[in-house]
């Protein structure tokens, strides 16, 4: 084809002509093209693609033998006045579309479409969990797969049986089945979450299973993730949800003011004790330890547990009044641990009902760090008692032992409150009450406490000198009235 085409021309005009075509026309196009396309789709040994290429070689020699016998002069070149008149070549762009093949770029690209097309396409079809992921259907009815990290949660599983007996429940939970079971239900519409398309709510039992573990035994977090087999954050996220529902919804029932009924036998119980008449309850407070805030720390910090532990300590206080029982009836949570229990005392809801009238015709039994008033009764603080006023003594320390040992079993209960609680200083309180209303319930369902989880309590008990006090003569008279008539009730 080449050589029919050189030798149509003169020699002459051979050399320019050649350098001047820019283009190949369509027919030599279409030639190549299919010279090329057939080359590449035979194989390597083919007669006819050997063929082809021997006929290709030939017409090469040809047209490299016409092009080294004519001599090109330099000055058609460079002569600025010679006048050459090229050819004019006219070539048309065929009207058909030529398809030219995908270059090895663009046949790869197409393949990483496909396998990103036939991966999300595999995403939705359906398969059962396995391995490292969960299935969950979206709106469409598909399902998706998360990767999920797999935790074991065997621990749980035994625990949530019926294989597990009530006694290896009960050291875990301190309380019994069927009380856990009672405080499910109660927190059932509150702490309940829907499934979403991307996972599976976490149950209910478990909700509040990891927050009574985690407030009985105060563990750290990434043992209370293994034993559940859940995340860390999650954990701690349902600790706090848990605790919020538990004093929105379980407070009211079970730690409220009594009623007139409810008071009878309160005053009842007590006086069958000591023979002190018209008393509610039996009043105290305790520390609990905390990080030292970053916020007014030196509010926080507590001088006597930083000399017995002989390093700084800070803490916050819990203020409660309980009955004979011992479960609580009134609490005032976190105010710092450098106040005393008088200014606890002052700002707390118990002290506003004595100041509307609320506690008229009953008394409340208190320590040596409480002030003497006319519905508070404190123990003889000064030197040489006489016999009636160490007998009355003696009946306020049996009553202020009620308190104390109420507080010594909430503590015992939930060792999240032994050591230092690492939790924000606002969300402090809501844990506290938790713990609080969860002892309550412990002791109005008899659960009985563990010898082996019996606490020393170890408080500020700071005896307020009597010119400091402000106490009424009115006060001092009833005290000194009480005082005689336990003494010949005695030995009456």
């Amino acid at each position: 084809m080449l050589s029919a085409l050189i030798s149509s021309y003169p020699k002459s005009k051979l050399s320019m002509e050649i350098a001047s075509i820019p283009f190949l026309n369509q027919e030599e196009y279409s030639y190549f093209y299919s010279f090329f396309q057939d080359l590449d789709t035979e194989s390597q040994d083919s007669p006819s693609k050997r063929q082809k290429l021997d006929e290709f070689d030939e017409e090469y020699s040809s047209l490299n033998q016409i092009l080294n016998a004519t001599e090109v002069p330099n000055s058609d070149f460079e002569t600025p006045h010679s006048k050459i008149e090229l050819p004019k070549w006219e070539f048309e762009m065929p009207d058909s579309k030529i398809e030219i093949p995908n270059s090895d770029f663009e046949h790869r690209a197409s393949e990483m479409a496909d396998w990103e097309q036939g991966r999300v396409r595999k995403t939705r079809i359906p398969s059962p969990p396995v391995g490292g992921y969960t299935a969950a259907e979206d709106s469409g009815g598909h399902r998706r797969r998360l990767w999920v990290k797999e935790r074991s949660k065997g621990w749980w599983k035994y625990h949530n049986s019926d294989e597990c007996p009530d006694d290896d429940f009960r050291k875990a939970f301190r309380m019994s089945k069927s009380t856990f079971n009672m405080i499910c239900d109660e927190l059932d519409s509150s702490v309940t979450k829907k499934d979403t398309m991307l996972r599976m709510a976490i149950p209910v039992r478990q909700r509040v299973a990891v927050c009574i573990y985690r407030l009985a035994t105060g563990d750290p977090l990434r043992k209370v993730s293994v034993l559940f087999g859940l995340g860390i954050s999650t954990c701690h996220k349902l600790v706090l949800e848990v605790c919020a529902a538990i004093q929105t919804v379980l407070m009211p029932k079970f730690l409220q003011w009594p009623d007139e009924e409810r008071l009878k036998e309160i005053k009842t119980g007590f006086g069958s004790i000591s023979g002190i008449p018209d008393v509610n309850g039996s009043i105290y407070t305790t520390h609990i330890s905390i990080i030292a805030p970053k916020a007014n720390p030196e509010a926080y910090y507590n001088r006597k547990h930083t000399s017995r532990n002989q390093k700084s300590s800070y803490s916050t206080t819990i203020q409660g009044l309980v009955d004979p029982r011992g479960v609580f009836t009134d609490i005032c949570i976190g105010y710092p641990g450098s106040m005393t229990d008088e200014q606890i005392l002052e700002k707390s809801a118990l002290y506003q009902r004595s100041k509307m009238g609320s506690l008229k015709n009953t008394r409340v039994i208190g320590n040596s760090g409480y002030p003497l008033k006319d519905w508070i009764l404190v123990p003889y603080t000064h030197k040489n008692l006489t016999w009636s006023q160490h007998s009355f003594n003696q009946k306020v320390n049996e009553l202020n032992k009620i308190g104390k040992d109420a507080f010594m079993r909430l503590k015992g209960r939930w060792g999240c409150l032994q050591k230092r609680i690492e939790v924000k200083l606002q969300e402090l309180p809501m844990v506290l009450g938790a713990c609080c209303v969860l002892h309550n319930i412990c002791e109005m369902y008899n659960e009985e406490m563990d010898v082996e989880l019996s606490f020393d309590l170890y408080d500020n008990e700071m005896e307020i000198e009597m010119e400091s006090r402000g106490i009424s003569v009115n006060a001092l008279e009833a005290r000194d009235n009480i005082a005689h008539n336990l003494l010949h009730c005695r030995h009456g």
